[in-house]
């Protein structure tokens, strides 16, 4: 990367370098660019399937022979309130998904690897409770980062106990289908990859694939859910990109699986991760209570 930046220190005669996260922000008199090490041409071959697409909502590679870094041209960011933005984003990502969905031929076992993948997630949630619970319960003077554990660890098993029973449905429901739909998914969404000024954009791109849209909308809920009311959001993106009842299914039980916490550390640190994993708890299930339908014909 330091080397890269020499050689575009050569290029583009900056009178400014920023360095922000992972990324350099190069003024120039050329311009502004957004430098950011390259590790393969994902990101460009991205761009090509996207234009293919008739999707072009993303900073363009000012510098395609660069096999180091990518360099972006530099779009400035319009500041507006977090919630506005991800309504806006939301809106961008239905797109994305609207433009390259297709539907792919699949057998019982690709559905048969999901499940087994998530009962595996669940199971070792649930092991992992249960010998907290009867290592905790042997304390007669819990700290506070345990006491509070113990007093809502019910609202865990309760969430275990319906993520079993709502994935063996999902199976069920879903194992006979022999198509499944796909498209290309961003896999790296927050607020912060969307930029808008007099157009809207997304960034980084590193970790984008084809895969299911279900995907897109587990990685951003579980990155901002504490951050925003995500009932309104995934009600516009509902309507304009439909999940049907076996996608929107799982991914209620996705988010749906209890987080694991952290007991080591500083007393303070651990409660407040404890409280931190229970309040995204709490407003999970608040979510999928709002919005999951409670008969599994209507899902």
């Amino acid at each position: 990367m330091n080397n890269a930046l020499e050689v575009l220190k050569r290029k583009f005669k900056p009178y400014r370098l920023t360095k922000k996260k992972n990324v350099t922000i190069l003024d120039s008199t050329s311009g502004t660019f957004v430098v950011k090490e390259r590790k393969d041409n994902k990101v460009s071959r991205a761009y090509e399937y996207l234009m293919s697409r008739n999707f072009d909502y993303f900073p363009k590679l000012a510098l395609e022979d660069r096999a180091d870094v990518n360099v972006f041209e530099y779009v400035e960011d319009i500041p507006m309130p977090k919630e506005q933005k991800a309504m806006d984003m939301i809106d961008l990502v239905a797109l994305l998904h609207n433009k390259t969905t297709y539907y792919k031929e699949v057998t019982i076992d690709k559905y048969k690897e999901i499940y087994e993948n998530l009962k595996d997630n669940i199971v070792y949630t649930e092991n992992y409770y249960n010998f907290l619970y009867e290592k905790l319960l042997e304390e007669i003077y819990p700290s506070p980062s345990h006491y509070l554990l113990m007093r809502n660890i019910y609202k865990i098993f309760e969430a275990i106990e319906f993520c079993n029973k709502e994935l063996d449905e999902w199976f069920d429901h879903t194992k006979e289908e022999q198509k499944t739909r796909v498209a290309f998914i961003h896999n790296n969404l927050e607020t912060d990859h969307f930029i808008k000024n007099n157009r809207e954009y997304l960034i980084s791109w590193e970790k984008s694939k084809i895969d299911s849209p279900v995907l897109d909308l587990i990685g951003f809920y579980e990155k901002e859910c504490m951050n925003l009311n995500f009932e309104p959001i995934l009600e516009r993106y509902f309507r304009s990109y439909p999940l049907n009842s076996n996608e929107k299914h799982l991914f209620f039980i996705v988010i749906s699986i209890p987080p694991i916490v952290n007991l080591e550390g500083r007393e303070i640190n651990v409660t407040k991760e404890i409280r931190k994993k229970l309040d995204y708890m709490f407003k999970t299930e608040n979510l999928v209570k709002n919005l999951l339908p409670s008969n599994i014909e209507d899902r």
